[in-house]
């Protein structure tokens, strides 16, 4: 892997808030932190994705909207107004959390099914599939990563950030073996310093969501300027 610059590395991260208390003034600090660095995104709820798109006017910055967020077991037709919704309202990409219960039940049919709703209610938009890998035996996060792939999708995701842990280095790897070299792979959960987002994009990560976005981007500077 080639060295990464700030800015190289700003460009794998959608720079993320999606806590319950989150207020319009700490949005306005989200999009200005991702201008101030060009961040590749911001990932938000629903009801910020208007807000978000206004103040990134002018910008390439994404407005990532999650959907299903965060245990992923509403009914796949919430899942999908909210996906329409997100997208009315000027979203770019969505994050989609997978029913853990169902694809635990066997029920293969109805996670496909769900997922491919979604899909084609982003038109053609990018969509990402929180696995919540946690949750999820060896055998059971292979069998996802397929479906996802089967989907449409275009990632698929760790975590959400609100389980039992988040992202780890063995489960970007085998995300990244199993759904192949081009399909997209994306860390969160847990990611909050520089050291970790190295590894996780060696480990196969092509996008990043954290909270903590500014002080990665900065301890890759601050790292850089110890070494002369």
């Amino acid at each position: 892997m080639k060295t990464l610059s700030a800015a190289d590395l700003a460009r794998f991260i959608d720079h993320t808030l999606l806590k319950a208390d989150t207020t319009a003034k700490d949005i306005e600090k989200l999009c200005a932190e991702a201008r101030e660095h060009s961040f590749y995104g911001v990932c938000v709820n629903g009801s910020r994705v208007q807000q978000a798109r206004h103040l990134l006017e002018e910008t390439d910055i994404k407005v990532v909207c999650v959907v299903g967020f965060p245990l992923g077991a509403a009914s796949g037709d919430a899942k999908r107004f909210e996906t329409e919704a997100a997208i009315d309202e000027g979203a770019h990409e969505i994050d989609v959390v997978l029913n853990v219960g169902r694809l635990k039940d066997g029920d293969d049919k109805f996670v496909l099914r769900e997922l491919r709703d979604v899909v084609e209610a982003a038109d053609e938009r990018p969509v990402k599939v929180i696995l919540e890998t946690c949750l999820l035996t060896h055998e059971e996060k292979i069998r996802a990563c397929h479906l996802v792939v089967e989907s449409g999708a275009h990632f698929v995701k760790t975590s959400t950030g609100f389980s039992t842990c988040g992202a780890t280095i063995a489960d970007v790897k085998l995300l990244r073996e199993t759904v192949g070299p081009e399909f997209g792979v994306k860390a969160s959960g847990g990611i909050r310093d520089t050291k970790t987002v190295l590894s996780m994009i060696a480990a196969g990560a092509t996008r990043l969501g954290t909270s903590a976005s500014v002080v990665i981007v900065k301890g890759l500077e601050e790292t850089k300027a110890s070494a002369y």
